[in-house]
């Protein structure tokens, strides 16, 4: 319901996300926790009046954090789902300057898993003239129903902002605590970022701290317990007449993460060079100097365990994609280097169809062939999708994984009629199976019927 030309009420009850497209499989290679993103579209609406996170630091990828992620709304941690009983959202503009967003959810209780748990989040952020802002964030989890306990709650509050400096200058940061019963102090964390980007020279410096008992449970965190400092440069320029070369850009970064105990957890040398030619293919030079300081030996795959120690190697990559624009087009990347004290070597081809707007296609495939001191293991990861587009309302589409890693294959299909605002009907069939004898979690099959439609409740 639009509250004003700016602001919007959403109301859900009895939610379910049957027809979100399924997750791309990833296989965990370190310690860390892996990213997923939300797919979901109720919370995808406006998802940046809530976001507060940690930049764009040249390790960004390393130490992702976000303090409000929308995922641990109706997913467990296993990635099972918890079923979702309603909520509300209030999120826009309440003046030129001003936007809001606030969101109120509540999940049922699943007995052997999670208590009902009611989410509230409110964000508040103000636009101040050169591209500054300031805003504040709070978040809160509480436990509801039979299964609470007393104290059953966490908290997470924040203040950021950015402040723009000149025509391309920034500095941007954030700074948050959270509240759990049972974890008493060292439960801050905050983040800077200087950047300077032009038209030829992007430039970053990065500061982020975790405290060891910062534990934003309605968040999102790669580790914990962490000091980071992170620097990047990088330059892009177009020669004349050079090898059909349209734009270069090489660049480099440098990132170290200690613990508090100052023990180095990771260490990154990065250099690359970026080739980008005339018909819009796209060529990578790599070299990285890593370091691994691995304080607790760790299960990297069955029966093959890293040990306590720390790991210095170099590694060399190199990808080339073709135009992607064209009907039909490729890309390759390898990875040969060190990896926790052995040798690793990986590799992923993939290729793209596409047929005007009604067709698209695509195979991919991973492989990482990895020898340490420990054992050896490949792991493959191969996923195909297709999309077919019989009109701008109609679609069919498929996707089929295969992951030796986690021993199961999984299968989605989905077929969609649109009418507006992503309504409409929705049949959707899911088989996900262990590849030999075993029951992969979330195994098995189901066949899904859903109809919505939008409509003018008041004029």
């Amino acid at each position: 319901y639009g509250i004003t030309s700016g602001l919007t009420l959403d109301l859900t009850y009895n939610t379910d996300f049957a027809q979100v497209e399924v997750d791309q499989q990833q296989i965990n290679l370190d310690r860390f926790s892996l990213f997923f993103p939300e797919k979901r579209a109720f919370f995808l609406e406006n998802a940046g009046a809530f976001t507060v996170t940690n930049g764009r630091q040249a390790g960004q990828s390393r130490a992702r954090t976000e303090l409000f992620f929308s995922r641990r709304i109706g997913i467990g941690r296993g990635g099972g789902e918890i079923p979702i009983l309603g909520g509300a959202r209030v999120s826009g503009k309440v003046s030129d300057t001003v936007s809001v967003g606030l969101l109120n959810m509540q999940t049922e209780m699943v007995r052997g898993v999670a208590p009902a748990n009611n989410f509230s989040v409110a964000r508040v952020r103000r636009d101040l003239p050169n591209r500054s802002n300031i805003g504040m964030l709070v978040v809160n989890r509480q436990a509801t129903g039979d299964l609470a306990g007393t104290d059953d709650h966490n908290r997470t509050y924040a203040l950021d902002g950015r402040w723009g400096i000149g025509q391309y200058g920034q500095v941007s940061g954030f700074v948050s605590r959270t509240q759990t019963p049972g974890l008493d102090g060292d439960d801050h964390a905050y983040n800077v970022v200087g950047s300077y980007n032009s038209e030829a020279w992007r430039l970053e410096l990065g500061y982020l701290e975790i405290a060891d008992n910062f534990n934003p449970e309605v968040g999102f965190l790669t580790r914990r317990g962490f000091r980071n400092l992170d620097v990047g440069v990088s330059y892009s320029f177009r020669p004349k007449n050079f090898w059909k070369l349209q734009q270069m850009r090489p660049h480099g970064s440098l990132g170290r993460y200690w613990n508090f105990e100052r023990q180095m957890e990771t260490s990154f040398l990065h250099f690359d060079y970026d080739w980008e030619f005339n018909d819009s293919s796209m060529a990578k030079t790599t070299m990285n100097m890593t370091g691994e300081g691995v304080m607790t030996p760790f299960e990297i795959a069955d029966g093959v365990t890293v040990p306590v120690g720390v790991y210095e190697h170099s590694e060399a990559a190199f990808s080339y994609n073709s135009n992607r624009g064209a009907p039909v087009n490729f890309s390759v990347r390898t990875t040969i280097g060190g990896f926790f004290g052995g040798d690793r070597v990986a590799w992923g081809p993939g290729i793209n169809f596409r047929r005007g707007d009604s067709f698209r296609a695509s195979i991919r495939w991973s492989r990482n062939d990895i020898t340490l001191p420990g054992g050896s293991f490949i792991t493959n990861l191969t996923s195909t999708s297709v999309t077919y587009n019989f009109s701008p309302r109609l679609f069919a589409q498929a996707l089929v994984q295969h992951n030796d890693s986690a021993d199961l294959w999984s299968a989605n299909l989905r077929f969609g009629l649109l009418h507006q605002a992503n309504t409409g009907l929705f049949i959707v069939y899911n088989d996900t199976r262990g590849l030999h004898d075993t029951l992969p979690s979330g195994a098995g099959r189901s066949l899904i019927l859903k109809y919505s439609r939008q409509f003018d409740l008041i004029d």
